[in-house]
C-alpha cells in the first residue's frame, strides 16, 4: 500500500472538490490563522480561570463518581454520557451531550446545504448516523460489560466510542450488519486490552493510562480488522467510500490568498477538538467546548477528572493543533490530511495534568506533540494492509508521542 492511498479513504481531512489541483497553504496565513485561534482559546482559558473562583459548585464532582457506579443507574448513566467526552480527558456529561447536539446540527445543516454546517461530518461519506450508532452502541456494552469494576476506581470504559466502531463502519458502509459487528468487536477487545495494559506497561513504566488506552485502540482494530477478513457477513466494498457532494467541504475557506489560508487553518483547529470520535466538525467542537466550559464553571470539581486544570488543558490543545497545522500544512496539499489531532488527545492535556498546569507541561507538551504525532500516523498508516482502518497509526502515534514526550518533559525545570 503506498502513501496516498493510505490516506486516500474517509480517514483524510475532507477534500473540496472545488480546489485548484496542487493548492499548497501559505506559511502566513496558515499561522495567522492557527496561531489566533490558539490566542483566542488563551483568552478562552484566563476567563474560564476567573469565573471559576466564583462558582456555585452545582452538582457533584469527579471524587466518587466511579464508586458509586455499580449502584447508581444515574451515575451510572452519567458515567455513560461522560465516556463520550473523555478521549479530550474532559469527561463531563454535558461536554458530551453538548458535542452530539453540534454535531446533530451540523449533521441537520449539511443535508440542506447550509453555508454555516462546517466540514462535513464523517469526512462527507454520509455515514455519521451509522458511525454515530455502531460507537454509541459498543461504548454501551463497554459499560454493561465491565462498569461492574468502577467501585474499585475509573476504568477505561470509553476507548471503543472513538476507535473500532466507528472505524470499522467507515471501512466496511452502512447497515446494521456492519454496526452491530463493529460495536460488539470494538468493545470486546479494546477495553480489555486497555485493561491488561494499564496494568503491565503505563503503571509499571510510570506512563499515564493514556498510553494504555491508545495502544488498545490500535491493537483492537488491528484484530479487529483481521477478525472481519473472516466474518461471512461482512465485505470489502469496491471503492472507499468518498465525500458526499452535498455536505462537501464549503468553498469560502478554500479560496487561495492570505485570508483564505487564515480561515482555513483557524477552521482545521476547530475541527481538531472532534476528530477523534471522527466528527471533525466546527459545530461539534464548539458544541464541546461550550459544554466543558459551562460544566466547569458549575463545578471546577467535575471535568478534567476533578484537576482544576481545564483551562490549561483547553489552551495546551488549542496550541498543539495550531503549531500541527502550520508544520504539517504540506500535507493537506490535493486535499490530503494529517493527524494534528492526535496530540490534541493524548501528548498536550496529558503533559498538563502531570505537571500540575506548568508552563513547561503546557508549551512542551504541545510543542513536542505537534512534532511527533502526525508523521508517525503518516508512516504507520502508510503500511497498513488493505481494509485496516488508517486511524490504527493515528492511535499509535498517540502512544508512541505520548511515551517519550512526557519523560523529555520530566527532565526540564518545571
Amino acid at each position: 500500500m503506498t502513501l496516498d492511498s493510505a490516506l486516500s479513504g474517509p480517514a483524510r481531512f475532507p477534500k473540496n472538490t472545488r480546489e485548484p489541483e496542487a493548492l499548497e497553504r501559505g506559511f502566513a496565513g496558515t499561522a495567522i490563522g492557527a496561531l489566533g485561534v490558539a490566542a483566542l482559546f488563551g483568552g478562552f482559558a484566563l476567563a474560564l480561570d476567573f469565573l471559576a473562583r466564583f462558582s456555585p459548585r452545582l452538582g457533584a464532582g469527579s471524587g466518587g463518581w466511579a464508586a458509586a457506579v455499580p449502584q447508581d443507574a444515574f451515575a451510572a448513566l452519567r458515567w455513560f454520557l461522560g465516556d463520550m467526552s473523555e478521549p479530550q480527558f474532559y469527561k463531563s456529561e454535558l461536554a458530551s451531550l453538548a458535542l452530539l447536539a453540534g454535531a446533530g446540527l451540523a449533521w441537520w445543516a449539511g443535508r440542506r446545504r447550509k453555508k454555516w454546517s462546517g466540514a462535513a461530518l464523517a469526512y462527507g461519506t454520509g455515514l455519521w448516523p451509522w458511525l454515530l450508532a455502531s460507537a454509541a452502541s459498543s461504548l454501551l456494552i463497554s459499560n454493561f460489560a465491565f462498569g461492574w469494576m468502577l467501585d474499585a476506581g475509573w476504568q477505561p470504559t470509553f476507548v471503543p466510542f472513538v476507535s473500532v466502531a466507528p472505524a470499522v463502519v467507515l471501512v466496511y458502509g452502512p447497515g446494521w450488519k456492519t454496526c452491530l459487528s463493529g460495536a460488539v468487536l470494538g468493545a470486546l477487545t479494546t477495553t480489555p486490552l486497555a485493561l491488561l495494559l494499564i496494568a503491565a506497561v503505563s503503571r509499571p513504566l510510570g506512563l499515564p493510562a493514556v498510553v494504555a488506552c491508545v495502544l488498545a485502540m490500535a491493537a483492537g482494530a488491528a484484530l479487529t480488522f483481521a477478525i472481519a477478513r473472516k466474518l461471512p457477513w461482512l465485505s470489502l466494498p469496491a471503492e472507499p467510500f468518498r465525500e458526499d457532494p452535498a455536505v462537501a467541504w464549503q468553498p469560502p475557506s478554500s479560496v487561495p490568498g492570505l485570508k483564505g489560508d487564515a480561515v482555513w487553518a483557524a477552521r482545521r483547529v476547530f475541527c481538531d477538538f472532534s476528530e477523534a470520535p471522527f466528527f471533525a466538525n466546527e459545530l461539534a467542537s464548539a458544541g464541546l467546548l461550550l459544554g466543558v466550559a459551562t460544566a466547569f464553571v458549575l463545578n471546577p470539581a467535575l471535568p478534567a477528572y476533578g484537576s482544576g486544570l481545564l483551562p490549561q488543558i483547553l489552551f495546551g490543545q488549542a496550541l498543539t493543533s495550531a503549531i500541527g497545522v502550520v508544520l504539517w500544512r504540506g500535507w493537506y496539499r490535493d486535499g490530503g490530511w494529517a493527524a494534528t489531532y492526535a496530540s490534541v488527545v493524548s501528548v498536550a492535556p496529558a503533559a498538563v495534568l502531570a505537571t500540575g498546569g506548568s508552563w513547561t507541561g503546557i508549551v512542551g507538551g504541545a510543542v513536542l506533540g505537534a512534532v511527533l504525532a502526525p508523521p508517525v500516523a503518516r508512516a504507520v498508516a502508510a503500511r497498513l494492509p488493505a481494509g485496516f482502518h488508517p486511524s490504527i497509526g493515528n492511535t499509535v502515534a498517540m502512544a508512541v508521542a505520548t511515551g517519550v514526550s512526557l519523560p523529555v518533559l520530566g527532565l526540564l525545570p518545571a
